[in-house]
């Protein structure tokens, strides 16, 4: 079962030292058709994630270490566009999410990664049954998803995986037409048939008799 405990950040912004929650993940329990995994006892995408509690820099525990580096800008749009908005109560695993894409994204991290946060925000939204900002993260997703296959970013053994992510993300979203175009692509991205058999099956699936879990 999941195990949430107490760690000690030190903000490399703000230099504040805080307290946040992390998390053993429990066992796997279930998998959606979007990668969004379910696991035994608490589920744990909003304890991977911290916010420092006076300026507002989000990531993942890792981005506070004292390895940490940061881009010339980071800085000034934390002070200028997270801290006058960072509001008094709890942030919700979502609301952290896209603080961590924000600043990810003003580090110049590469789309996928600024993307694969968008996603972890829509599957908290799930969870917090917030269902307008579950569709809204799962489009800077998609975009951003989208944005790492055209620019040559995916290796070419994950392009497939991707293009069946991107497909499924606007199914969710409400945009068969797209996601079909996508799904259709998926066999010209195989490199290996047998060992992605099981991308190809999904696309099939979820392009004729869509499913929520696998």
């Amino acid at each position: 079962m999941s195990s949430v405990r107490e760690i000690e950040l030190t903000c490399p912004i703000c230099f504040c030292t805080f307290v946040s929650k992390t998390i053993v993940p429990g066992n796997l329990l279930s998998m959606r058709t979007d990668f969004h995994e379910r696991t035994k006892g608490p589920q744990p995408l909003p304890y991977l994630v911290h916010t420092c509690s006076k300026c507002g820099y989000s990531g993942s525990a890792r981005v506070f270490s004292s390895e940490a580096t940061l881009g010339p800008d980071v800085r000034e749009h934390v002070w200028d566009e997270l801290a006058p908005k960072l509001p008094t109560t709890p942030l919700t695993g979502s609301e952290k999410y896209e603080l961590a894409a924000k600043v990810a994204m003003w580090q110049g991290a590469e789309p996928h990664h600024v993307a694969d946060a968008f996603l972890r925000a829509a599957w908290c939204c799930v969870d917090e049954r917030d269902f307008e900002a579950e569709r809204y993260f799962r489009r800077y997703a998609a975009w951003g998803f989208e944005n790492a296959l055209e620019s040559q970013q995916v290796p070419r053994d994950e392009r497939a995986m991707f293009t069946y992510l991107i497909g499924e993300l606007w199914r969710r979203i409400g945009d068969v037409k797209r996601a079909r175009q996508l799904f259709d692509r998926v066999p010209s991205e195989i490199t290996n048939a047998e060992d992605q058999k099981w991308i190809l099956d999904a696309a099939r699936q979820q392009r004729d008799h869509p499913r929520e879990w696998f």
